[in-house]
């Protein structure tokens, strides 16, 4: 009694509206639970460091481009030499001009081939200097070098790299120093002796860089910078801050700190939040943003826990004003799946899955349809076996008296010496033989049958020592129609034997294919002597002219164009006093593409 009341649609509906109800309370508290706790993590976790990663990434590339500029001005061998030769007393100075020529064009030429590098310098205390662009020895004799700190530590790291915060170059330009540039310095070393002859500085686009970081968005005011291993600062919109030390001492704790990529700090009262990743040659990536602006979403998440309660709550009201309608979908569905098999689709299944009379009425429906189906499928495999046999019995069909007769003419051919035409007639039968038996499949071309008639008339006219000729008119595109291995050829022995023999003289043999369609009309005409009407009843096929020659091949015909094409295809036969004429309408079945 408690299993068939459940099963009820009274009770159904009166659960479905419950459950209307409930879900909406469910997933409002739920929702809002979910939203404000995790909000935060999801929000910065996933957009900031994201970006804090994206940023890291295009950043690496940047400086990357800087080291291996390096590298390649210190490794050059002749760029080595040059400087050098500077210093050697006997060098004449026409000589020292050309190598400083040369020098200063091969930089030139660097930074031409980076979009980053913007000016290249080779540095000495003493004696020359060259450098790329707006290069000014007017500028550079304003310092001396070693007095530059960054000078003293490219000495020190004995080759490594030596980077500098970003600030405007000092010797380049005719006025104030207006280029920003982000500097990588290092010693230029003798091989040789391993003592230091000159100082490489690439100096990348500091506005290129300085754009990417100010691209970077984080919240609405949250920023990004570059800091040092030592937590100054290297890269930032604020010039003054550069090569300064992170002011406040919790967030410069977190920045030294290796073993965490985001982290908060107080600052001024207010709560920040802050992702960092390394770059490529030892600095990190700086973001830092006011966590209010990352937490004030949580007031849209409550605005849209009160409109979604309100939305829900009209939804459960609807929903159980039309509860008892929706209950009646399975019945609608079923009566669909019933008029479906009314039209003769035995393969519709329904899908309904309950335990009340609905459900019963869809299992015996399906049970039905599976059943009739069956049935179908069982006459229809029928039939096809019923085809396949008599396709078989069409494709094993051998004319044993032409075989005979042939042989027989190669062994006369043979015995008279007669060898080129007795090769010439045993190659053609035996590719003939081998085009019958269907090697390369059950359907050829159109233009491939044509190649087995040449073959065919090749044996015909050494038997008979008469001339047959095929003159041929094809419409362009009806040589791919796809026909039976052998549909052609009966047709063509036909005219020979019957129209052509009898006259004794050489004959022609006109085949015409034309485009109807998606199918394809062929007429053979021969100019022979023409069948009367008596004999022309004997080759029409019946079953009294199953036994004979002439009604195999034409019943091989009419079979193959039953059982191939469709059933508006057809086959027609006149003849008269100068000639037959063989018409095939062939159509592919169903309509469709003519394909195998």
């Amino acid at each position: 009694m408690k299993k068939m009341l459940v099963n009820k649609f009274s009770t159904k509906v009166i659960i479905a509206i419950f459950i209307s109800i409930l879900i909406p309370s469910s997933f409002i508290s739920v929702f809002y639970f979910v939203s404000s706790s995790n909000i935060v993590k999801e929000n910065v976790r996933e957009s900031s460091l994201q970006t804090a990663k994206q940023a890291a990434d295009s950043l690496s590339f940047v400086l990357s481009v800087g080291s291996d500029m390096s590298d390649l001005l210190y490794s050059n061998r002749q760029l080595r030499d040059i400087v050098k030769m500077d210093e050697d007393p006997v060098l004449s100075s026409i000589d020292k001009e050309q190598n400083g020529a040369e020098l200063t064009s091969f930089l030139n030429s660097q930074i031409y081939s980076s979009s980053f590098v913007r000016i290249l310098y080779i540095l000495k205390d003493e004696g020359t200097s060259w450098g790329s662009g707006s290069f000014s020895y007017v500028k550079l004799g304003r310092y001396r070098l070693h007095d530059f700190n960054w000078i003293q530590e490219s000495i020190k790291k004995d080759g490594d790299l030596v980077w500098r915060g970003l600030q405007y170059d000092l010797f380049s330009g005719a006025g104030e120093n207006t280029e920003l540039v982000l500097p990588v310095t290092r010693v230029m070393k003798d091989l040789e002796t391993m003592e230091n002859i000159a100082f490489i500085q690439v100096n990348l686009d500091g506005r290129s860089i300085l754009n990417k970081i100010e691209q970077l968005k984080l919240g609405k005011t949250g920023h990004f910078f570059v800091v040092d291993d030592q937590g100054r600062i290297m890269i930032d919109s604020n010039m003054d801050k550069i090569n300064k030390p992170v002011e406040n001492p919790d967030l410069h704790k977190h920045i030294r700190n290796n073993k965490v990529d985001e982290f908060e700090y107080k600052e001024n009262g207010d709560f920040f939040y802050g992702v960092k990743q390394p770059l490529s040659n030892g600095w990190n990536i700086v973001g830092i943003v006011p966590i209010d602006e990352i937490t004030g979403e949580l007031a849209k998440v409550q605005r849209i826990t009160i409109l979604s309660s309100i939305l829900f709550t009209l939804f459960a009201v609807v929903f159980g004003l039309f509860a008892a309608n929706k209950v009646t979908k399975p019945i609608m569905t079923l009566t669909e799946h019933m008029r479906q098999v009314g039209k003769g689709n035995f393969k519709v299944r329904t899908h309904i899955k309950s335990n009340d009379e609905i459900g019963l009425m869809s299992d015996t429906f399906n049970q039905m349809t599976k059943q009739v189906d069956q049935l179908m499928e069982q006459v229809k495999e029928e039939q096809s076996l019923k085809t396949e046999a008599e396709l078989r019995a069409i494709k094993h069909r051998i004319n044993p008296h032409f075989l005979f007769n042939t042989l027989s003419t190669i062994r006369w051919l043979v015995k008279f010496k007669q060898t080129e035409k007795a090769n010439t007639a045993l190659s053609a039968l035996s590719r003939l033989l081998e085009a019958s038996m269907g090697k390369s499949g059950t359907f050829v071309t159109l233009q491939q049958e044509l190649e087995i008639i040449e073959r065919f008339l090749v044996i015909l006219q050494i038997r008979y020592e008469q001339s047959f000729h095929l003159k041929l008119e094809m419409e362009a595109g009806t040589e791919e129609f796809i026909i039976p291995r052998m549909l052609i050829q009966p047709i063509v022995e036909n005219a020979v034997f019957h129209g052509l023999v009898p006259t004794g003289k050489s004959g022609v043999i006109s085949m015409k294919a034309y485009s109807i369609g998606k199918g394809v009309k062929i007429e053979i005409q021969d100019n022979g002597v023409g069948i009367n009407k008596e004999r022309l009843d004997q080759i029409l096929p019946s079953e009294e002219s199953k036994n004979s020659f002439i009604g195999i091949g034409l019943n091989h015909v009419y079979d193959s164009v039953r059982l191939y094409f469709s059933h508006t295809s057809s086959v027609d036969i006149k003849s008269g006093e100068h000639g037959t004429l063989v018409t095939l309408e062939l159509f592919p079945k169903d309509g469709g593409e003519n394909h195998v």
